[in-house]
């Protein structure tokens, strides 16, 4: 009776370890709720169809838009474009990085060397709960290589270099992973842009019907890196504009209290894009302190995201405000550009102007139309509207250095000071080149979001 006893004990003890409700499919257990906030100066954009493209005459017979119908999921969208000093976060932690990269080398309570289980870290983690005494004598001979140089100093100012504000960052490239296997040979693999070289390791060639096939070992080829400096180019102001005084624009526009909360410009494509990669991990980075697990990701938005979102679920709008012409009804300008064959400040700006200085659209955001053009993550081709699908469209390549010009272009919407009001209209498009910076392109980021039905805006999300 006693083995009987013991058999039958031993029998439901081996079928209870790691069952789940008594076998039954119940999923697994212990997983958080997801709640989502609203991210702070962002507002909710719900999913939706609509006509994509002009709605009114190609003034310039272009051809590089046709009228399409599609549909875009749910996002999270900036109220403004991204500010002066929004971006000069940026630049500042890059700054600060490198400081306790070079303080950390002499100094050891400026890194991280062990992780909480007496592990060596290797590299090791930068210590930001460490306050950096610019002013201290040992920090500031150890510092005296991230200023100017002597001979470049101006009045002897002692300055931050600019052209050593470098930020290294990663991304992964899905287009290119979903294929499984590469065409063309290496060039498909991750380029370094340090080394020049393409990183991953290959397994094998072989030969298919169009031709040779690289096959990828493992995904570090899919693991795209870069290196940028992310100090806006301050020199656009008077670049950009021949026989004209904008040297003022030049020396104060970006780290001048005044200019705040304008948007930033002179910011490249890849910069944006770097900004999107350091605002995501620094918010991730948040999370994983307080032990949530769940990432957020931060990126430019789509072309047709952003077209979608400046019309305001206004149908056939030709301007972000949903009217067929600049002006209101009492015959004044409604936003920020070029009047009149020239009269920049009748619309009540010169340059750029503050954000969120005049109404927003129907859903809440602002300067769609005007202040500054927007970059957005889309490669520009002229057809391209003819072959992206109608479900969340999106055209993307990643030019390398060695591609010729054609392929580095990148969309930009939205119209600028410096533009008539041809270029505010919803569904004009042009283009401007990835590495080239210009005193009338700024940015604002999205973020996608997650879950079920969005129309629905979700239990306990704040949404507009």
């Amino acid at each position: 009776m006693k083995k009987l006893f013991l058999l039958i004990s031993v029998t439901v003890l081996l079928f209870s370890c790691g069952n789940y409700d008594n076998g039954e499919l119940t999923g697994v257990p212990n997983r958080e709720m997801w709640f989502a906030p609203q991210p702070y100066g962002m507002l909710f954009i719900k999913s939706g169809s609509y006509n994509m493209g002009p709605n009114d005459q190609d003034v310039f017979w272009a051809m590089t838009a046709e009228s399409k119908t599609v549909s875009v999921f749910a996002f999270w969208m900036d109220e403004t474009e991204i500010t002066n000093n929004e971006y000069r976060q940026f630049v500042y932690w890059v700054r600060d990085s490198i400081a306790r990269r070079m303080l950390g080398e002499q100094e050891d309570q400026y890194l991280i060397t062990e992780n909480e289980y007496g592990d060596e870290l290797d590299p090791p983690f930068l210590n930001w709960y460490e306050r950096i005494y610019w002013d201290g004598d040992d920090e500031r001979e150890i510092l005296n290589d991230l200023c100017l140089p002597v001979q470049e100093r101006f009045y002897r100012r002692k300055e931050i270099d600019s052209r050593k504000l470098n930020f290294e960052y990663f991304w992964i490239d899905y287009n290119q992973a979903a294929r499984k296997q590469d065409f063309g040979g290496e060039t498909r693999r991750s380029y370094n842009y340090e080394t020049g070289k393409y990183d991953g390791e290959v397994t094998s060639f072989s030969q298919g019907k169009e031709g040779q096939i690289e096959e990828i070992k493992d995904r570090s080829a899919y693991i795209m890196r870069d290196i940028i400096n992310v100090y806006p180019d301050t020199l656009c102001w008077v670049g950009d504009f021949t026989y004209s005084y904008n040297e003022p624009m030049t020396t104060k526009y970006f780290w001048h209290p005044a200019y705040d909360h304008y948007p930033v410009v002179g910011v490249t494509w890849k910069q944006a894009r770097a900004f999107n990669i350091w605002r995501t991990q620094l918010y991730n980075s948040f999370l994983s302190s307080t032990g949530d697990a769940f990432v957020q990701d931060w990126r430019l938005p789509t072309e047709s995201e952003w077209e979608y979102a400046a019309r305001g679920g206004l149908k056939e709008a030709m301007y972000p405000w949903g009217g067929y012409y600049a002006t209101n009804y009492k015959g004044c300008y409604i936003a920020n550009f070029k009047p009149l064959r020239g009269n920049y400040v009748s619309d009540g700006g010169f340059y750029p102007v503050i954000v969120a200085n005049n109404d927003p659209n129907e859903w809440g955001l602002y300067d769609m139309g005007g202040n500054v053009s927007e970059w957005t993550s889309n490669a520009f081709d002229e057809a391209a509207y003819s072959y992206t699908d109608d479900l969340n469209p999106d055209y993307q390549y990643e030019a390398l250095p060695d591609d010729p010009p054609t392929l580095k272009r990148k969309v930009i919407r939205g119209g600028s000071w410096k533009d008539i009001g041809y270029y505010m209209q919803c569904g004009t498009r042009t283009y401007e080149y990835q590495d080239s910076c210009k005193s009338y392109i700024g940015f604002r980021s999205v973020r996608t979001y997650l879950g079920h039905d969005v129309n629905d805006a979700g239990t306990g999300s704040q949404v507009y």
